[in-house]
């Protein structure tokens, strides 16, 4: 099926894409990559008037540290992001989940911005962004606001983003001893995952565990950020006993809907498997899983 009739803008900076924000209200749609919203144009469940192309916007495509932040621009793309040696460095479980996101051609025009405001519960990058604690800068012709990752996602396919805002930037914040990654079960290389855990933890005096962030996919309406499976790690060594405590936590919080990739038993029963896999391997400080 094709799309029905739309205008097309190329804004070659954020000023002149916000004012056709402004101008068009909601017969208006950003395109970033094009990975989710054409497909639902060709489907025509989307159907905007107008497409604003931010392809051509210089200055939105960078990974850079700003202090104890790891900043990293909205329209950079996932392929960067899975080949970054800083993102590396600073945020495994980033990379992790940039790899894991569907095929190499998809990741090729995804980008992280367009990832995000998608906010479809399966999708991998909410949990990463949820379990770091991460802030999305969202900015329209009014100013800029930070939004934290928690309160981003509203809903299935609903972010916080008010009318005419537009992401810019998402900001993670580092350090040495904060640990991270990201596992996700899947049918098949690129598909979308059954369920899939982001971890982020952080060690202080005697290897004890002083902050943890832990976000689901894959189980519930919108991803879930496991607070009370992040408070059974606070204070506690991360020994096998501890992991399985808060995997058994993680999975009591999730709400997962049964489908074809499996009964919400099944997914629940993940959720736990797939805690424990992330947390161990954060603490090992493992490059991939």
């Amino acid at each position: 099926m094709n799309p029905r009739p739309f205008d097309y803008h190329s804004p070659k900076t954020v000023d002149e894409a916000l004012a056709l924000a402004d101008r068009f209200g909601t017969d208006g749609k950003f395109l970033a990559g094009g990975q989710s919203l054409i497909p639902l144009m060709k489907l025509r469940i989307a159907s905007p008037a107008h497409v604003i192309d931010l392809g051509r916007i210089v200055g939105l495509s960078y990974t850079r540290i700003d202090g104890e932040i790891l900043a990293v621009g909205a329209m950079t793309k996932l392929r960067d992001l899975a080949n970054s040696a800083l993102v590396a460095n600073e945020c495994p479980a980033l990379v992790q989940c940039a790899m894991h996101i569907a095929d190499p051609l998809v990741r090729n025009m995804s980008t992280i911005g367009g990832n995000i405001t998608h906010a479809d519960p399966s999708n991998d990058m909410p949990a990463v962004m949820v379990a770091t604690g991460a802030q999305l800068v969202a900015t329209s012709s009014r100013g800029r606001r930070p939004i934290p990752a928690p309160e981003f996602f509203v809903d299935t396919f609903t972010t916080a983003l008010r009318q005419g805002e537009l992401l810019t930037e998402v900001r993670i914040p580092t350090g040495r001893n904060r640990l991270s990654a990201y596992v996700k079960l899947e049918r098949q290389p690129g598909d979308f995952g059954v369920v899939g855990v982001a971890v982020v933890v952080e060690l202080g005096p005697g290897d004890a565990c002083s902050s943890c962030g832990i976000g689901l996919s894959g189980a519930g309406p919108k991803v879930i950020k496991a607070k009370r499976a992040e408070s059974v790690l606070i204070g506690k060594k991360l020994d096998d006993a501890e992991i399985e405590k808060a995997a058994l936590t993680a999975a009591e919080e999730a709400e997962p809907v049964g489908d074809l990739r499996g009964s919400s038993d099944y997914k629940r029963q993940m959720v736990r498997i797939m805690t424990i896999r992330a947390i161990k391997a954060a603490v090992k400080g493992a490059e991939s899983v």
